[in-house]
């Protein structure tokens, strides 16, 4: 018995076998909760305590979510970053366009759409307050 520096008794943090280790792992994969006579089967057969087997659980699952979580944000970032990278491109490829000389030839929808997309983003970039009515 190990006792810290007041005189009380120290607990000490239980190491498990490679082998117990695996079968958590493997029974983790499977099944990421355990119900009672599950969790005493598997304590029972690995030498560990129903305690240290349900402790066990709560840690990995807290472990397994703590990765799921970092992986979907750096899912999302990543997501996020080609969109805008597509977007970008997406906008420059209108506006070269927009900023071409026009050909006689081009039909009237494409010279159209690409009007209509311009006064919309001239148009988002005026400010409300900006309204040159309410200034008079």
């Amino acid at each position: 018995m190990m006792l810290d520096k007041d005189g009380k008794k120290k607990h000490s943090r239980p190491t498990f076998s490679g082998q117990q280790i695996f079968a958590l792992e493997k029974t983790f994969e499977q099944t990421k909760y355990l119900a009672g006579p599950e969790r005493a089967r598997l304590a029972y057969s690995l030498g560990m305590t129903e305690s240290q087997v349900k402790v066990w659980f709560q840690n990995r699952r807290t472990k397994w979510r703590k990765r799921h979580a970092a992986e979907m944000a750096t899912a999302k970032k990543k997501h996020d970053s080609e969109t805008e990278k597509m977007k970008e491109s997406s906008d420059n490829e209108d506006d070269d366009e927009y900023n071409k000389p026009l050909d006689p030839n081009s039909d009237d929808e494409k010279i159209t759409r690409l009007l209509k997309k311009h006064k919309a983003t001239n148009l988002a970039l005026i400010s409300p307050c900006s309204n040159s009515s309410d200034t008079l």
